[in-house]
């Protein structure tokens, strides 16, 4: 079942020409990047570099967004190292991806740093997009 937006809070708009191996650009400019394959050695990044940065990004901002409702707080330095695999689904027919987040919170208790990442993997909006489509594994460092 589709989940709808009850409200939209912010809707980000770009242009893509070329595919992997072209140029994409937001509609206001703060984003303007050259595409490639990956492996391809050609300039440019690729979309999963871009999905990595994404999430990475967004899971921060849902465990700063969570953790005063659970009385946890966000260190300063809370790092989180993304990797982004992309490889053959259903025997070859099509491709997907996999998702490895690795969440460092210095400062933090162990009890703190689960109850903060399992919080958060409930209400990033990345991770609600992936859930039951694609492998996302959370390791705390």
């Amino acid at each position: 079942m589709v989940k709808k937006l009850d409200k939209v809070l912010y809707t980000a708009q770009a242009h893509t020409i070329g595919g992997r191996d072209g140029a994409g650009k937001t509609s206001d400019g703060s984003l303007d990047v050259k595409l490639s394959s990956p492996g391809s050695g050609k300039p440019g990044t690729n979309p999963e570099q871009l999905f990595a940065v994404g999430y990475s990004a967004c899971f921060i901002g849902a465990m700063k967004a969570v953790a005063p409702k659970i009385n946890v707080k966000v260190p300063e330095d809370v790092a989180i190292d993304a990797s982004v695999s992309l490889g053959p689904i259903d025997a070859g027919a099509a491709y997907g991806i996999a998702v490895k987040l690795a969440i460092t919170l210095p400062g933090l208790d162990d009890a703190q740093k689960k109850l903060l990442v399992e919080t958060a993997h409930q209400v990033c909006p990345y991770s609600n997009a992936t859930r039951g489509n694609v492998e996302v594994e959370l390791s705390i460092a």
